[in-house]
């Protein structure tokens, strides 16, 4: 174990910012991180054991105790529940001969629930050992089960269990363009790195993860301390553009789709941007599950280091840059630019406070441009195509194009790219979904519509989404879609702050009282007012958006919330609608759980 760990961390430059990837390489020997192996890493790596231990245990894909030689989890989403998550994992653990959350007797498996893993489209998924299996029936377990019970190495199993497809429905601006290796690179320095910033700015483009900033004001801030746009004097300082693809809102998946098909576009945004930012390093965040995309995209990198599209003097332009992909292990807050930074430094994901922010003091305090993986992607082809040529598309406030990730009641899941300004019916018809209760945009962190809003539009200014588009049609429970939310926050929190991290452990149990029939008046109010503190109160976007399932539908369904309340009686003369506005007005006092525990008697 010490002459392997200490390869290990020799491949890696002793480097303490690839903590993560050593981690890896540690957990795929030994199939969890021994005591030991952190005592010799913090040694050899010279950071505290402390920190170490810290790492293993905020990512959901490191242990310390030992998992089975085929790991295997089954994603629990919302969009696998619907297709009989429960059931199948059931039958799974049944002909594995495991309980669900535990490794089998003789060490050879493990089973157990995961979050989402980016494969929507292709429900009931999972992952094998960090590979992605998709559309999984009794009949593919079935054979997974015969594979691991022969022990049968994963590259000899059928390559139809791991095989994941792009879906790409409906191309518009973006998905119809294949640009040509160093196109948007050469037509930048013909252009000019300032004029091709302006075309960046003309476009009007915003990000693509949801928060929808002004991409050119973020590259100007990123380099806005020297001369912008100046090579020679950029590269006295060191900056970096990272692209940020841990994609982990449920019901997202576009990025997956857009770095297995379109990587080398990606790829050139990237440097497009690095040469106006003047950054000589970039790093793409790939989310540990997309596990099975990492050595194509290494191969990928490497052709364009040939090809002189990285490296040296690219193109003869003058300008030296390079990409490092850098892989997740599980946590959803990671998707949080100063998280992932943190995670990139080797670090827990535990997002900064801010000011300074990440364009002014980012990786290793430098100035750094995150930017989402669709962000890169149109940026490369504005590069190109001029900042108009976008402009023409989308409304007033939000430019261009949106790829939209489709999963749910609907005949046809996979991607869609729209004109901002579409309206939710439109792109229902287009998905052929009927009979429709409502549509979650935006993903669990985002917006709850009901069917009298379809004629709300996809837009930074109405519905703003960073891709997720699930439907739900009328036989489906609102509070059972409400409950699967409130436990994915609850288990996503990173801890840090205690409004996110004792609220979202509240809000579970508050909906899992409510939806079991156990609920009464009060429990609606404290729900109401608890959903406010942890909205107004959390550290980051996490806890500040992990109330919306729960206010979303409340505001919308409110009869719903209701009729799951126990059927009460009460005293003579006791007025209900007077003591519930009593505990609303009292919410902010010390004495207010006491009261509301008396209207709940």
């Amino acid at each position: 174990m010490q002459q392997f760990i200490k390869q290990l961390a020799q491949e890696n430059d002793f480097q303490a910012t690839r903590l993560l990837k050593i981690l890896r390489g540690v957990q795929a020997q030994y199939l969890y991180i021994p005591k030991e192996a952190i005592e010799q890493l913090a040694e050899l790596l010279n950071i505290p054991r402390t920190q170490i231990q810290n790492v293993v245990e905020f990512y959901s894909f490191f242990h310390l105790e030992p998992r089975g030689k085929y790991d295997i989890l089954i994603s629990s989403s919302i969009t696998d529940l619907m297709v009989g998550q429960e059931e199948l994992i059931a039958y799974f653990a049944e002909k594995l001969g495991v309980k669900i959350g535990e490794v089998r007797a003789d060490g050879v498996v493990s089973l157990n629930n995961t979050s989402c893993t980016g494969m929507c489209d292709q429900s009931l998924a999972g992952l094998v050992n960090g590979y992605a299996i998709t559309k999984l029936t009794k009949a593919r377990i079935d054979e997974i089960v015969e594979n691991v019970n022969k022990q049968l190495p994963l590259d000899q199993w059928a390559r139809d269990l791991f095989d994941v497809q792009d879906n790409i429905i409906k191309p518009d601006l973006l998905l119809n363009q294949k640009p040509t290796q160093g196109e948007a690179i050469n037509a930048t320095f013909a252009r000019g790195l300032t004029e091709t910033l302006s075309e960046v700015e003309r476009s009007g483009l915003r990000g693509r993860g949801g928060a929808g900033y002004t991409t050119a004001w973020k590259w100007k801030f990123c380099s806005e301390d020297e001369g912008i746009c100046d090579v020679s004097v950029h590269q006295q300082k060191q900056r970096y553009i990272v692209c940020n693809a841990d994609e982990g809102e449920p019901g997202t998946f576009k990025d997956r789709v857009l770095l297995n098909s379109y990587a080398d576009s990606v790829f050139e945004g990237m440097t497009v941007a690095a040469a106006i930012v003047g950054a000589t390093q970039g790093f793409i965040y790939l989310r540990g599950e997309y596990l099975h995309l990492y050595e194509k995209l290494e191969g990928i990198l490497q052709a364009r280091r040939n090809a002189n599209l990285l490296g040296k003097n690219i193109l003869q332009h003058g300008f030296d840059f390079d990409i490092e992909i850098c892989l997740g292990a599980g946590a959803y807050i990671c998707g949080e630019e100063s998280a992932l930074i943190e995670s990139l430094e080797g670090k827990a994901g535990i997002p900064r406070n801010r000011p300074p922010y990440p364009v002014t003091s980012g990786y290793l305090g430098k100035p750094t441009s995150v930017n989402n993986v669709e962000t890169f992607l149109a940026a490369a082809n504005i590069a190109i195509h001029g900042g108009e040529w976008f402009a023409n598309l989308g409304t007033a406030k939000s430019k261009g194009t949106k790829i939209l990730s489709i999963s749910g009641d609907c005949a046809k899941a996979g991607i869609y790219e729209y004109a901002f300004g579409t309206t939710i019916q439109t792109i229902l018809n287009d998905c052929g979904a009927s009979d429709v209760l409502g549509v979650q945009v935006g993903g669990p962190s985002g917006t709850f519509i009901a069917n009298d809003e379809f004629e709300r539009k996809i837009a930074f200014e109405d519905l703003a989404t960073g891709g997720s588009f699930i439907v739900f049609n009328n036989s489906r429970n609102i509070l059972d879609i409400v409950h699967n939310f409130s436990h994915f926050f609850a288990h996503e929190s990173c801890g840090f702050c205690t409004p996110c991290r004792v609220g979202t452990s509240l809000l579970k149990k508050q909906v899992d009282k409510i939806v079991e029939g156990h609920g009464s008046a009060g429990d609606i109010v404290a729900l109401e007012e608890l959903c406010q503190i942890i909205k107004n109160y959390s550290h980051c976007g996490l806890g500040q958006t992990a109330a919306n399932p729960v206010l979303t539908t409340l505001e919308r369904y409110p009869e719903l919330y209701q009729s799951m309340l126990k059927k009460i009686s009460y005293e003579p003369g006791f007025d209900l609608d007077k003591s519930l506005e009593t505990a609303r007005r009292m919410a902010h006092r010390d004495d207010a759980h006491a009261h509301l525990a008396q209207v709940e008697d």
